[in-house]
C-alpha cells in the first residue's frame, strides 16, 4: 500500500516557532513508524521550506504546496498543522488550504480565526449551559483606555492580556488601580486588542477534547498549579515552576459535568481536530468558567495534550494517526 504524504506544518511567523518546533519533533517521532511519509515543512516570513536529512533545502511551490525532492514532485494528502499563533493558528493558514484543497487536522478558517479572539470567543460559548464566564472589558486602541469606565464596571484583582494573540505574552495581573496604566501598555505592545477581566479565584485546570469518527471525546482533566501568581508564558515554558495534576484530583461529578461543557463548548464553535480548553473551578459554588481555547495546543514530550492522551493509555501513534485520518474523512 502506498503510503500517505503529510506534511507537519511547523515554525511560524511569531515568537512562539520555538515552541512549535519543539512541538513537531515529538509529532514527527511519534509518527515515524505510522503508515505516512512525513515531510516536515517550515514556515518563516520569507521562506518556506522542507529540509532533507542530508540537510538539503527545498523551498515549497505556494502555487499548490508541493515540494520537489529528488527530482520527484512531492503533493500532500493531508496538513499536520502545529503552528502556534500566526499564520497556523488564526485561521490564514486555513483558508489557503481550503483554497487549494488540502485537508488539514486543525479548526476551519472561521473557527481559527474567531477562537485567536479571547472576547469573541466568550461571546459565543456564554450561553452554554453551566458555563460562566468573567466579567470584563475589550479595548480596540490605546484611546478608548478609561481608567474611571473600568472602575466603574470592574472590580480589582483584575488580568490584562493581548486580546488576539496565542500566548500568555503581554500578560499582567493587576492588584492596585495604580498598576493598571503599565499593564495595558504591556498588553498593547503585543496585539491591538486588549482584554480586561475581574479575576476569578479558584483552582485552574484545562483539558483537551478532539473528534473520533464524528463523536466528541474528552481526555482526562490536567490541574494547573504554579509558583507564580497567574499562569503566564514563563509558568508555561520554564521548568519547576507550574505542576501539572493528570489526571486532576476532583469527583467523578465534577469530570462528568466538565466534559459536557467542553463538549457543547467544543461544538459551538465548530471545533474540529484536537483543541484544549483552560478553565477555573470557583472557590465557593464550583462554577465553570472559561478562560480561553487553544485550537494548536503544545505537543513537546511534556506538553499537556500527550500528558492526557497516555494517561487514556492510547500512544501518541495511534492519536496523531487518529486525527490524520479524521482530516482525510472530512
Amino acid at each position: 500500500m502506498m503510503k500517505k504524504n503529510v506534511a507537519l506544518v511547523a515554525g511560524g511567523f511569531t515568537g512562539e516557532a520555538v515552541v512549535s518546533l519543539r512541538s513537531a519533533a515529538q509529532v514527527e517521532e511519534s509518527l515515524s513508524k505510522a503508515p505516512y511519509q512525513v515531510y516536515k515543512i517550515i514556515l518563516e516570513k520569507d521562506k518556506w521550506y522542507y529540509q532533507a536529512a542530508d540537510g538539503t533545502v527545498t523551498f515549497v511551490d505556494k502555487n499548490d504546496f508541493s515540494i520537489h525532492v529528488n527530482g520527484e514532485k512531492i503533493t500532500f494528502d493531508c496538513a499536520f498543522i502545529i503552528i502556534h499563533g500566526e499564520p497556523g493558528e488564526d485561521g490564514k493558514l486555513q483558508g489557503y488550504f481550503d483554497l487549494i484543497g488540502l485537508p488539514y487536522t486543525s479548526c476551519d478558517t472561521t473557527t481559527s480565526a474567531i477562537t485567536m479572539n479571547k472576547a469573541y470567543s466568550k461571546a459565543i460559548v456564554r450561553d452554554v449551559d453551566e458555563l460562566f464566564t468573567a466579567q470584563s472589558i475589550q479595548l480596540f486602541g490605546m484611546d478608548e483606555y478609561n481608567q474611571d469606565r473600568i472602575k466603574a464596571k470592574l472590580k480589582l484583582p483584575l488580568f490584562i492580556k493581548p486580546n488576539n494573540g496565542g500566548s500568555s505574552i503581554g500578560m499582567s495581573k493587576v492588584n492596585d488601580w495604580a498598576d493598571l496604566d503599565e499593564a495595558v501598555k504591556k498588553a498593547f505592545a503585543e496585539g491591538s486588542e486588549v482584554l480586561i477581566e475581574e479575576f476569578v479565584s479558584g483552582r485552574e485546570f484545562t483539558v483537551g477534547i478532539y473528534k473520533e469518527k464524528g463523536e466528541i471525546k474528552v481526555l482526562p482533566i490536567t490541574e494547573i498549579k504554579t509558583q507564580k501568581e497567574f499562569f503566564d508564558f514563563e509558568a508555561k515554558y520554564t521548568d519547576g515552576i507550574t505542576e501539572e495534576i493528570t489526571p486532576a484530583e476532583i469527583d467523578v461529578s465534577v469530570k462528568d459535568r466538565v466534559s459536557r461543557i467542553v463538549s457543547k463548548a467544543y461544538q459551538k464553535l465548530n471545533c474540529k481536530g484536537m483543541v484544549r480548553i483552560d478553565f477555573i473551578l470557583e472557590s465557593k459554588q464550583q462554577d465553570f468558567y472559561f478562560i480561553e481555547i487553544n485550537t494548536i495546543p503544545g505537543q513537546s514530550a511534556n506538553s499537556i495534550i500527550p500528558q492526557q492522551v497516555r494517561a487514556t493509555g492510547q500512544s501518541m501513534q495511534d492519536f496523531y494517526s487518529l486525527l490524520i485520518e479524521e482530516a482525510l474523512a472530512k
